[in-house]
């Protein structure tokens, strides 16, 4: 008997990438033991209501998107049977980076032809679920504005991020870690399931995705002039070996500030209340992963690489345009 796998496609998520999946899924597909059916998402929570009607009928629903598609279809798979799989197709694709899951289309296909299946834990925050990384403070911030661009992609999220920067204000919040309790002046504070928030940008080096435990980062109120030291602390997994920051773990988290609690869910933009409640679930959802024999292609990341650019202007023919001339 085939396995019944389903492809929820978001046809506006990320740099476009996604026009291309339909084909590949028919050519690169292994037919002999998949039977593949294709959706497409029309609205924003059409991913979720889609996936949610998928549990027990599919045993694969896979996300084709960005991080907001992967939180759909996973949040609605979490305690089932059902494995969510991951063509990532978005501009950050943090989940499926930390679990090594190709960004070409028809190599993270071939992962879901293995059918290698891990069980990672989920954080649920405030009664939602985050699958990677969720914030609150500047982070938070960056996302809720940045959900108001066109322009998407890491030239404009960094562009972004330097435009707002100097002109954040830190909150103060009261943070009940396990049994410890903290109050404090934050930049940012980050609760990580995996080590980064998408595009290699490291937020909790040392993170696991099945421990049990969720990795709790909070950056301080610091002097505007450190931000060139928390980028390179960013960028070269150092995070933790910061002044200015406190890095631990735990199992569960009370967050309250009296300014309101602005926050994200895998980049996603999010509003709480005054509190919330951040809690781990333990292995809870199944997700299709590369097996270890998996060979990576050494060029594999510059491949990548070339296929988010933009393609270059084609260059005039000058030859064609120095004959002419002559003519003259």
């Amino acid at each position: 008997m085939k396995t019944r796998v389903l492809f929820l496609i978001n046809p506006i998520s990320g740099i476009g990438k996604q026009k291309t999946v339909e084909n590949a899924v028919q050519n690169a597909i292994d037919h002999r033991k998949i039977e593949v059916e294709i959706a497409y998402t029309q609205y924003a929570g059409h991913a979720r209501e889609l996936a949610r009607a998928a549990v027990g009928k599919y045993a694969v629903v896979v996300a084709v998107g960005g991080d907001g598609t992967v939180n759909e279809v996973g949040a609605s798979l979490v305690n089932t049977t059902t494995a969510l799989a991951i063509i990532p197709t978005g501009s950050g694709n943090g989940l499926a980076r930390f679990l090594d899951i190709p960004l070409r289309v028809t190599r993270a296909i071939q992962i879901i032809n293995q059918m290698e299946v891990r069980d990672i834990d989920t954080l649920c925050v405030d009664g939602q679920v985050s699958l990677n990384v969720a914030g609150i403070g500047f982070d938070a911030h960056i996302s809720h504005l940045f959900a108001k661009q066109k322009n998407r992609g890491p030239a404009a999220y960094v562009k972004l991020i330097s435009k707002e920067y100097a002109k954040y204000k830190s909150s103060i919040y009261k943070i009940t870690i396990d049994d410890k309790t903290y109050q404090l002046p934050a930049f940012m504070i980050t609760f990580a399931n995996s080590s980064q928030w998408g595009n290699n940008i490291h937020i909790a080096p040392q993170a696991k995705i099945d421990d049990g435990l969720i990795d709790v980062c909070i950056i301080k109120e610091f002097p505007i002039y450190e931000g060139p030291s928390l980028l390179i602390s960013i960028l070269d997994q150092s995070l933790d070996q910061r002044r200015y920051d406190v890095v631990t773990q735990a199992k569960h988290i009370i967050i309250e500030c009296a300014d309101g609690l602005l926050g994200h869910l895998d980049g996603e933009p999010v509003s709480f209340g005054e509190t919330a409640e951040i809690k781990i679930h333990p292995l809870s959802l199944r997700v299709i992963v590369p097996p270890k024999d998996f060979r990576k292609n050494l060029l594999e990341p510059l491949i990548e690489l070339k296929e988010m650019l933009p393609p270059l202007p084609s260059l005039p023919n000058m030859s064609k345009g120095l004959l002419n001339s002559n003519k003259d």
